[in-house]
Order: C-alpha cells, then sequence, then structure tokens
C-alpha cells in the first residue's frame, strides 16, 4: 500500500484536497517552495504537472503555465533532479501529470523508475490509452509500486468504468465535465446525476473529482458526491501574483475552512 492508498483509507469523513500546478512555473525552480508551502498550509496530497507544447485537455490558464514552464527550461530530466530532494521536504503524496509524448521520449521504464526512486506515488497521463497501459506497461507500474490513475468523464460507458476500477491502484479522476480545464463548476441537474450514477456503482477505488473546482463552494459540492476534488487553474492563477508563496496559506484555508 502507497501512500496514496493510505490517505483514502485513513480520511474518514475528511474531504481530500488535492492542488495541482505546473512544474518550472513560474520560476525554473520554484516547484518544491511550492509544494512545500502547500503541505506546511494544508493540501492532502500534490500533483506535479509537467510541461507539454500541446496541453489539449488544458484551458488557457494551465497552457500558458506549460508554455512558460518550456520557455524556463523545464524538461522531464530536469524534474527529477529537482525532485531528487522532495522527500527531504515533503511527506504528503505526489503525482506527477502530464501527457505521453514526453514519457514515450523519456521512456516509460525509466520514467517509472525514475518515479520510484524519486518518491513519486503515482501518475496521471490521460491520453495513455487503457489497453496500452494494460498490455505493455502495467507490470512496469506495478514493480515500481507506482499507481496510474484514468480518467472517467460523462461520456464514459459502465463497463469502461468497471475495467478502469479494476485496473486502477490509486482512485479514480473524475472530470466533471467534457469541457477544457478553467471552467466553473457548475452542478446542474445532469452533472448531479452523473455524480450520482458514479456513486451509485460503487467502485472500489476512491473517486476524485476534477475541472472546475475553484473555491470553498466548489470543493464542498463536489466532495458531496466524492472522497475528494481537485483545485488546478484557480491556483496556478494565483502563482501569477507577487509573493504568490505568502499568498498560499491563505488560499488553503479558504478552500478547506
Amino acid at each position: 500500500m502507497n501512500s496514496i492508498n493510505s490517505l483514502f483509507a485513513e480520511k474518514g469523513n475528511k474531504r481530500v484536497l488535492s492542488i495541482y500546478f505546473t512544474a518550472g512555473y513560474p520560476t525554473l525552480d520554484s516547484t518544491l517552495d511550492i509544494a512545500e508551502a502547500l503541505e506546511k498550509s494544508g493540501a492532502d496530497f500534490l500533483e506535479i504537472g509537467f510541461p507539454y507544447s500541446d496541453p489539449v485537455a488544458d484551458g488557457p490558464i494551465i497552457q500558458h503555465s506549460s508554455e512558460i514552464a518550456l520557455k524556463n527550461g523545464m524538461t522531464l530530466a530536469l524534474l527529477f533532479d529537482q525532485l531528487k530532494v522532495l522527500r527531504q521536504r515533503v511527506t504528503i503524496p505526489v503525482l506527477l501529470m502530464g501527457y505521453v509524448n514526453p514519457v514515450l521520449q523519456y521512456g516509460i521504464e525509466r520514467f517509472c523508475r525514475d518515479c520510484r526512486a524519486v518518491g513519486v506515488d503515482g501518475v496521471i497521463v490521460p491520453d495513455l490509452p487503457m489497453d496500452e497501459y494494460e498490455t505493455h506497461y502495467r507490470e512496469i507500474f506495478r514493480k515500481n509500486d507506482l499507481s496510474n490513475i484514468f480518467l472517467v468523464t460523462p461520456q464514459t460507458t459502465e463497463v469502461r468504468i468497471r475495467k478502469i476500477d479494476q485496473l486502477s491502484t490509486g482512485f479514480i479522476y473524475l472530470l466533471s465535465s467534457s469541457a477544457t480545464t478553467g471552467k466553473n463548476l457548475t452542478v446542474s441537474e445532469s452533472t448531479a446525476a452523473y455524480f450520482t450514477r458514479i456513486q451509485r456503482m460503487e467502485l472500489t477505488n476512491p473517486v476524485v473529482i476534477g475541472f472546475g473546482i475553484a473555491d470553498r463552494t466548489t470543493f464542498v459540492r463536489a466532495t458531496d458526491f466524492a472522497d475528494g476534488a481537485i483545485v488546478g487553474s484557480a491556483f496556478v492563477r494565483l502563482l501569477g501574483e507577487v509573493d504568490y508563496l505568502e499568498k498560499i496559506p491563505e488560499f488553503i484555508r479558504q478552500l478547506k475552512s
């Protein structure tokens, strides 16, 4: 059982909060400072995005952060080098999130091995096909005690969701909508029906909702239907402000208070 499993096994009635941010943004060497500040402020786990030049599922805020991070010189190799001291500064679960192309270029076995070496607990690669993972990479992830997190959308069939649940080892990432990141969550009648449908499936793995979680109201609304929720664009927006590190504690307090 890695620390992601432990977090959800021990959560009780707690609403689990995850924060996403892009490695290398706003500055090349800011990643660990942000991660440490988030843990101290009360985030339950972190998703560190590795930038890519064509982030098709991301809205303008995260796209902009990826563009700046790449201009700053962030690469997967550099990120792993920075994360060598991750576990000296951060104890909560940490996942890496990004697109499959940089991972394939880096080498999936090397990627998984380096995740384990620096203490990363899981990865989210939205465009890694489930069948490819099951056939070619599942054993590599398992050998490195690395959770691979799959995404579910409103259009995902029950058969596929059951298969995802079978293959998952950490949690299931439930997209609140089929839109890109950065759209505020509106729990319409159809969205509530979608969330309720997932609840009634009684999946083996915890469910965490992402896309559109921006404040206390949307965080609570999402976690009425799931074990946790992910805040991305709203936090990345904060990182564009002056003195962003000093503003992190209040940002987290407002979400969780």
